[in-house]
C-alpha cells in the first residue's frame, strides 16, 4: 500500500508505504526532484538492510531515519513501514525550533541511527500510524496541514526515544547539544566546499577550541572527523553509483588537485581511489 499527498503547489509531498514487496532507493539514479527524507520502521523479524553498499542488521521493532542522499534496500521490504517527505513539505532546517532537535535523528551522532522501541513505544507508534492512514484517505480541506502536524509528532516522538539511547543524559546540556547538532547540519550543507573546522566555528559564532570541547563531551568523533567522514561517505557513493572519474569526484568534493584527494582518501580509508574502483570492477 502506498499513500501519497502533494500540496496544492504540486511541490511538497509526503508518502506512507507499507507492505510493499519492492522497496529500495538509489539516490544517484532516482528521478530529478525525488529527494525525500525517510523514516523506516521494521515491524517484522530482524532483517538485513543495505545502506550505501554497507550491510547492517535492522532489528525487529526498530526505527531507522534515512537522509535524502542515502541509497538503501531491504531484505524483507514487506515488513517495512516507510514515511517519506521532501523539504517542500517539511524543511528540517527551517522548522528546527518548532520540534526541538529534529535534526538529531537525521544529522545526529550516527548516519545509521537504529532506534529500538519497547512495548509502550510500539503501541504509541501504532497509534500514530493509524492516524496517518486515516488522514491520507480523508477528503478534508485541511488534510495537508493535518499530515504535517502528524509528521512533526512522529519526529518528536522518535527524537525523544533516540536521545535516551544515543546521548549521555548525565553530560547533556541543551546549549552544547544544540551546537553539536547544528554543526552536523552545517557540515551536511557545506562539506563539498568547506573542509576546515574554522569555517563552521565562525558560522556558529564559537572558537574552534570551544567546538572541540563540546564534541569531546557529546560525541565520539572530533569536529574534523565529522567533516572527513562526510567527504569520504560522499566519495564512496559517487564511486559506487556513478561512472565519474577520480578527477571528477575530487573536483565535486572541493579538491583542486587529484593528488590531494587521493592522499586524503587513502589516509582515511587505507586504500586509494584507484584501488576502490578496481575492486568495484571485479565485483561487476
Amino acid at each position: 500500500m502506498i499513500y501519497s499527498y502533494t500540496n496544492s503547489d504540486q511541490e511538497g509531498t509526503i508518502r506512507l508505504i507499507k507492505g510493499e514487496s519492492q522497496l529500495s532507493r538509489n539516490y544517484y539514479k532516482q528521478q530529478v526532484g525525488d529527494t525525500f527524507h525517510s523514516i523506516a520502521w521494521n515491524i517484522g523479524k530482524s532483517q538485513k538492510i543495505l545502506i550505501d553498499e554497507i550491510e547492517y542488521q535492522f532489528e525487529s521493532n526498530s526505527i531507522l531515519p534515512l537522509t535524502l542522499n542515502q541509497s538503501f534496500s531491504f531484505e524483507l521490504p514487506e515488513n517495512i513501514v516507510l514515511w517519506q517527505f521532501n523539504r517542500e513539505f517539511y524543511c528540517i532546517a527551517n522548522h528546527d525550533k518548532e520540534v526541538g532537535c529534529v535534526g538529531f535523528i537525521f544529522f545526529g551522532p550516527s548516519p545509521t541511527m537504529f532506534i529500538e522501541l519497547d512495548t509502550t513505544d510500539r503501541e504509541k507508534m501504532s497509534r500514530i500510524l493509524d492516524q496517518f492512514e486515516e488522514e491520507f484517505v480523508s477528503d478534508e480541506d485541511i488534510k495537508g496541514e493535518m499530515l504535517r502536524i502528524l509528521l512533526v509528532r512522529l519526529i518528536i516522538k522518535i527524537t525523544r526515544i533516540a536521545k535516551k539511547q544515543y546521548v549521555d543524559l548525565d553530560q547533556y546540556e541543551d546549549g552544547k547539544f544544540d551546537l553539536v547538532r547544528q554543526y552536523n547540519l552545517l557540515v551536511e550543507i557545506h562539506f563539498r566546499v568547506e573542509h576546515q573546522v574554522n569555517f563552521y566555528a565562525k558560522q556558529l559564532h564559537k572558537s574552534p577550541k570551544t567546538i572541540s570541547n563540546y564534541f569531546s563531551i557529546l560525541s565520539k568523533k572530533t569536529p574534523l572527523q565529522i567533516i572527513h567522514d562526510r567527504i569520504i561517505t560522499e566519495a564512496k557513493r559517487l564511486f559506487y553509483y556513478t561512472n565519474k572519474s577520480v578527477k571528477e569526484i575530487a573536483s565535486e568534493l572541493g579538491f583542486d588537485e587529484v593528488s590531494h584527494f587521493s592522499t586524503f582518501f587513502k589516509k582515511v580509508t587505507f586504500q586509494s581511489p584507484t584501488q576502490l574502483k578496481n575492486a568495484l570492477k571485479k565485483q561487476d
